[in-house]
């Protein structure tokens, strides 16, 4: 059954008078007509009694009447709620990325997206790269920021090494697909030592690994994305890291190395411009990028925040 018959169905029933009814419309009297005669037609009944004074509602166009409206109104609100969510008005984005997204990167184009569009809500989670490229394969998120090569673990990895020298990432490349999933390079990330105060490396602006061979050293996870980068540089030097603690968190392993703890390793966006050691060994760095499924085209909410957080994170470039 169409939708527009029940309109002027409704409409018909309120004015009481198929003339005024096709005034209201701004239709012809005999297309209103003809979509009555169709409808009743349709349920096998008359809808309507024809009166000296117009039309009045037979006993099942009131019955009728009753799904029509709701049917009517259920559609324009399905109609506005379509148009306000196109229009980012409502809606939810859900993303995810590892600590350094989440606390560094995500905060400045969350806050410039919500300035533009305050009705729209967010949903963050935090997770290593594998995580966060499964959920969003899965759909249980519409973006994430990964480390490359980052895949689900039934996918293959994409060819990114993770210890490229920085370059600026192009917008419009886009690196081997992974099972699942379309990967955007973002922005290139060192990781740089930090050191309590008073330690003999402080204040320098570079270190070897050799000048950590031994030292208490406090690390993310093992089996993180940013740890794997860490030890394979590590190894690749012949320094195995002596490590005392493991913590996810950055802001965690700052103020644990500041406590004296031991050295670590952050990355340069957890700390003001010009802090940190650099490795004189080689870079000691990882490509981050947006992950979303390739089997699902993105709302035009997550659409448009990925345009905004590829302009924030050209900034960092």
């Amino acid at each position: 059954m169409e939708l527009t018959p029940l309109r002027y169905f409704v409409v018909i029933a309120a004015a009481g008078h198929m003339t005024r009814a096709a005034r209201i419309l701004r239709v012809s009297q005999p297309a209103l007509s003809a979509a009555v005669k169709k409808l009743e037609a349709d349920l096998g009944t008359d809808l309507l009694h024809r009166t000296p004074r117009g039309v009045e509602l037979t006993e099942p166009g009131r019955v009728f009447l009753t799904h029509a409206q709701d049917i009517v109104r259920r559609a324009d609100t399905a109609r506005q709620d379509v148009r306000e969510l196109v229009g980012l008005q409502t809606g939810v984005i859900r993303l995810g990325g590892g600590a350094t997204a989440t606390t560094y990167l995500l905060p400045p184009a969350v806050s410039a997206f919500r300035r533009q569009h305050p009705g729209l809500r967010f949903y963050v989670r935090e997770a290593g790269s594998a995580a966060i490229a499964q959920a969003v394969s899965t759909g249980e998120l519409d973006l994430g920021i990964v480390t490359l090569p980052a895949a689900p673990s039934n996918a293959a990895h994409a060819n990114t090494p993770s210890t490229a020298p920085r370059r600026p990432p192009s917008p419009a490349r886009r690196t081997p697909k992974a099972e699942g999933l379309v990967l955007t390079p973002l922005v290139q990330d060192d990781l740089r030592l930090i050191t309590p105060p008073g330690h003999r490396l402080a204040g320098r602006r570079a270190f070897r690994w050799a000048d950590v061979a031994g030292e208490p050293f406090v690390g993310f996870e093992a089996g993180t994305a940013v740890r794997d980068v860490i030890d394979s540089a590590s190894t690749a030097a012949g320094v195995t890291l002596s490590v005392v603690m493991e913590l996810r968190s950055i802001e965690s392993i700052k103020q644990m190395v500041a406590a004296g703890i031991g050295v670590g390793l952050v990355s340069r966006f957890a700390l003001p411009t010009g802090q940190g050691l650099v490795c004189k060994d080689g870079p000691l760095s990882r490509s981050l990028a947006l992950a979303r499924s390739a089997s699902r085209m993105p709302s035009p909410a997550a659409a448009a925040f990925q345009a905004i957080l590829a302009r924030s994170l050209a900034t960092f470039a």
